[in-house]
């Protein structure tokens, strides 16, 4: 038994990312990154500022100005305001969730708090709610939740991390968390294959001494 939930916010708690898709496309097309809502969904996913600018100018060449991001900051809170939804039946959920809980989001602070009060979530974890602004590293590095689980006073064993993103599983098995594979937000139509993929991906991540539990 686990004894704190560690959720990322962002396609977990939020339905946001294929909203997050569309806007960056649209401001990369804009800034002659020529990408589809499809790519830009693969470019951003689970990225904050810093490894999202590494992989647009992987993929590109050249390198985001400080007026893109300040640009689509505002354009995505707009968008949000209007648009954006708790994932399905989570709010059932933290209802009956009978655990400590709190958030661990690569995302802004304070951005996040917004998040989570636009779609009447905030109540279920104030004031637990942790950003990587918080610490040196964001996911994939295991600081964010390391330093939720310290926060709390839980040991990393004692927790279990829901997430979605690759670097968000990641980060868990780097903490030595057991991690759930989410799956439900609607960036997710094909979510049977990638609870496939993620089981398949935690498989290869387990420690050779099979001290870290996971879970797919």
């Amino acid at each position: 038994m686990s004894d704190l939930v560690i959720f990322d916010c962002d396609g977990v708690l939020v339905d946001s990312e294929l909203i997050f898709a569309r806007v960056l496309g649209e401001c990369l097309v804009e800034a002659d990154f020529p990408a589809t809502t499809e790519e830009a969904l693969a470019l951003g996913f689970g990225k904050n500022r810093a490894t999202l600018c590494a992989a647009v100018e992987s993929r590109f060449g050249r390198a985001l100005s400080d007026e893109f991001f300040e640009t689509m900051r505002a354009r995505t809170a707009l968008v949000l305001e209007r648009e954006l939804q708790p994932i399905p039946g989570v709010e059932e959920l933290l209802n009956t969730l009978p655990l400590p809980r709190c958030v661990a989001s690569n995302g802004h602070l304070e951005r996040v708090r917004d998040r989570l009060a636009v779609t009447g979530l905030l109540r279920f974890f104030e004031p637990h709610v942790f950003s990587a602004i918080q610490v040196a590293a964001g996911k994939p590095a295991p600081d964010l939740f390391l330093f939720a689980a310290g926060r709390l006073g839980t040991p990393p064993q004692r927790c279990i991390v829901v997430e979605d993103s690759v670097l968000g599983v990641e980060a868990a098995v780097a903490a030595g968390m057991p991690v759930v594979g989410f799956c439900g937000g609607s960036h997710c139509p094909d979510g049977p294959r990638r609870s496939i993929e993620c089981g398949r991906m935690l498989a290869r991540l387990r420690s050779d001494d099979g001290s870290r539990r996971l879970s797919p």
